[in-house]
C-alpha cells in the first residue's frame, strides 16, 4: 500500500491536510481527524481520475523532504505532517471467503440492512474506513 505525506494546517474548528505530491489535493474539516478522513478521501478520488485521465501516479517523496519543503514554505515555523494511505479501486469485485462469528454477522447484516448497504458493501465501507484511521 503506498504512503504520501500530507502536510497539517489548522486549530481549532478549522483543519486542512494538503497532500504535496498530488497538488490540489486536499482535505477539510472541524477536526484533525476529518480532515485526516476528508484528505484521504480526495487522494482516492484525485487518483482515480488521474488513471482515468492517463496519467502516472507520483512516486511518494520521502516524508523528510515534504515536511522540509513545506517548512521552507511556512517561514520556518513548525509544521506537523500526517501519513495518508492510498488505496484504489480496482474496478472489478473479487469473491472472498471469510469466516466470521454468527452473532458477529447477525449485527453486520443489520446495520447493512438500516444503512441500505448490502453486506459486502457495507464490509467494504468499514475495512476502508478502518485503513483510513490507521493513517
Amino acid at each position: 500500500m503506498t504512503r504520501y505525506m500530507g502536510v497539517i494546517d489548522g486549530s481549532g474548528d478549522v483543519w486542512g491536510v494538503v497532500i504535496p505530491d498530488f497538488p490540489g489535493c486536499h482535505g477539510g474539516g472541524a477536526t484533525l481527524n476529518e480532515a485526516v478522513e476528508d484528505a484521504t478521501s480526495a487522494l482516492r478520488e484525485f487518483a482515480a481520475q488521474m488513471i482515468a485521465d492517463g496519467e502516472p501516479l507520483p512516486e511518494p517523496r520521502d516524508p523528510d523532504v515534504v515536511l522540509n519543503e513545506a517548512l521552507d514554505n511556512n517561514g520556518g515555523s513548525q509544521v506537523c505532517g500526517v501519513s495518508i494511505r492510498l488505496v484504489l479501486d480496482k474496478s472489478r469485485p473479487v469473491r472472498a471467503n471469510i469466516s466470521l462469528d454468527a452473532g458477529l454477522l447477525e449485527a453486520i447484516d443489520q446495520e447493512a440492512k438500516r444503512r441500505g448497504l448490502t453486506r459486502s458493501g457495507f464490509l467494504a465501507s468499514a475495512a476502508l474506513d478502518e485503513i483510513a484511521r490507521g493513517s
